[in-house]
């Protein structure tokens, strides 16, 4: 029951992170314009449709090659193009056809949008096209970096002072940021506060799955972590939903930002995990919340953290030695490769979440060929994740994660490789065949977040993390350059992404599996994970504090635990 709360209390959160990233989809989107008029309209003409007013050519435009012809009260008549306009020097010539000599002006009375679908976007609002078009095509970049920086920022923190601190300031500062976005009062405001709003939307999301992670035992911990993802994937739905009620990028921010706003209210509640302090010696704290765990667990003879470290206790000299083990040490990311086998778990374990954010972002870019509804192609976007994860969570109960991860890896590359050789009239089945490749490299994507937490200790769990979601966030910032290269060759961008999935797969045979085994809480451990239970010199490993906190780990999951 505990468990539960905490876990359904800390992913409901979640959702606000999936609303984050996706919020730009439709306050950043640039309708139909063309140049400002310096006087009234008497007529407008497009092709051969004559009308009284702008507005009522939008339904007619067709491509952003086409212009409108307008004549003033004054008579005079202009061409008005998207980024021009021109004045033709024979008045009264209203056709659409126009030889004659013309004088070309700049847009200085500003630009007319379509707002038949937007009333209001920030690209409306201050004007980011023709010249200032790099300005719009950079908001969602500098948001990517600000998810870049915060994943490292925020995994750090979070292995220093503790997970519910940045629980703590990552959800209140999503409220507090994302109602300012909201406020901004220019364009440099906008992307800077949507940067800040990034790196804590990213540090919650990171840290949050160590959270559930540590707090949800062997048993469950597979499909409560998978499903952090699922809940993501309805933040998405939800920004699709709010998208179509809203048009108005200010006011449709405020209502995703006040979405979540119930977690803001009740997130304090929220306990530091047993698993973070015991690793700080803090055994006073651990027992104080595990106490509640039984109370609220109903279970009468909780166990006591003063019995569970008295074998460390008493080899606390042996172990001291360890230059890895110290408690007062602190951990930074050069401890992900102290040694050859955890440098090499890092490597793939980075390329793994690199190629799973390109993949993920190319297919998901060659998905708009679909057409129709923009609003229902993005809820489905959301849904078709779904039940992903849970063929996911499936595949890693009952072959494990390791076993689960190479054959979608290897199964995204060969999709890559079917769309090559599908004929281009074939639409159908190019767009069935890339919902296979999104689904496929989904399963990956969604499975490496539990699979890095699992593969690296406590001390270092949120770093690994962390820095695992910065390599995503790179692989997200190169995806759209990726996607460029078609004008180079149209399955470039499918080459590459299937070469990186190959190679992800191949590697990720050197893993260790960590199907139904505990949690590490040391370097020493997860280095020693996987390989023989001797070491090279004969020895057996240390493994007294995975010992213990695999009984924190099954503590309050079933009472039978408590009796061992």
């Amino acid at each position: 029951r505990f468990q539960a709360c905490v876990y359904f209390a800390s992913v409901f959160q979640a959702m606000s992170c999936g609303i984050h990233y996706l919020a730009s989809v439709f306050m950043a989107v640039t309708p139909n314009f063309v140049c400002g008029i310096p006087g009234n309209v008497s007529s407008v003409r497009f092709y051969n449709s004559c009308e009284s007013s702008i507005e009522d050519i939008w339904t007619q435009w067709t491509s952003p090659e086409n212009y409108i012809v307008v004549q003033l009260e004054n008579g005079d008549v202009w061409e008005l193009n998207q980024c021009d306009r021109s004045k033709r020097e024979a008045g009264l010539d209203l056709a659409y056809e126009y030889k004659g000599n013309k004088s070309v002006f700049s847009c200085s009375d500003g630009f007319l949008y379509d707002d038949t679908k937007w009333k209001s976007t920030v690209v409306t609002q201050w004007d980011l096209v023709c010249d200032r078009e790099w300005l719009a095509k950079l908001i969602q970049p500098t948001f990517m970096l600000g998810v870049l920086v915060g994943a490292v920022i925020f995994g750090d923190i979070a292995d220093r002072l503790g997970r519910q601190r940045v629980i703590w300031f990552t959800s209140a500062g999503q409220f507090v940021f994302g109602i300012a976005v909201a406020f901004t009062f220019d364009y440099y405001s906008f992307v800077i506060v949507r940067f800040l709003l990034a790196m804590v939307s990213s540090g919650y999301l990171v840290v949050a799955f160590v959270y559930v992670t540590e707090f949800v035992g062997i048993k469950a911990r597979t499909w409560a972590s998978m499903h952090v993802h699922a809940f993501f994937a309805m933040g998405i739905m939800v920004v699709a939903l709010v998208g179509f009620l809203v048009r108005t990028w200010w006011v449709y921010q405020i209502f995703l930002s006040i979405a979540t706003l119930p977690f803001v209210l009740c997130c304090w509640m929220l306990p530091e995990t047993p698993f973070w302090l015991l690793s700080e010696k803090r055994y006073e704290d651990a027992q104080k919340v595990i106490n509640i765990m039984a109370r609220w667990n109903k279970i009468s003879t909780p166990c006591k953290v003063s019995e569970l470290v008295s074998v460390q206790d008493d080899l606390g000299g042996g172990r001291m030695d360890d230059n890895d083990t110290s408690s007062a040490k602190k951990h930074n990311i050069l401890d992900l490769f102290c040694n050859w086998h955890i440098a090499r778990r890092t490597i793939t374990v980075w390329l793994i979440w690199f190629t799973g954010s390109l993949g993920y972002y190319v297919f998901s870019l060659s998905s708009v060929s679909l057409g129709g509804n923009e609003y229902l192609n993005l809820f489905l976007i959301g849904a078709v994740e779904l039940p992903c994860y849970i063929i996911a969570c499936i595949g890693m109960d009952k072959l494990g994660r390791r076993n689960t991860l190479i054959p979608f890896l290897i199964l995204s590359a060969l999709i890559c490789v079917s769309i090559m050789f599908i004929p281009q009239d074939f639409n159908i089945l190019i767009i069935l065949a890339n919902m296979a490749g999104k689904f496929s490299i989904g399963v990956a994507f969604g499975l490496i977040y539990l699979y890095t937490a699992e593969l690296y200790p406590t001390i270092v769990r949120s770093l690994a993390v962390g820095s695992g979601s910065m390599m995503c966030r790179v692989g997200s910032v190169v995806a759209p350059f990726c996607v460029y290269l078609r004008s180079v060759w149209i399955f470039m961008p499918l080459l590459l992404v299937g070469i990186m999935a190959l190679l992800s797969g191949i590697l990720t045979i050197m893993l260790p599996e960590t199907l139904g085994k505990p949690l590490t809480n040391t370097l020493v451990e997860a280095t020693e994970m996987g390989r023989s239970k001797k070491s090279c010199s004969g020895k057996t490993p240390p493994a007294h504090s995975s010992t213990t906190l695999e009984k924190i780990e099954m503590f309050g999951q079933e009472a039978v635990s408590t009796e061992k």
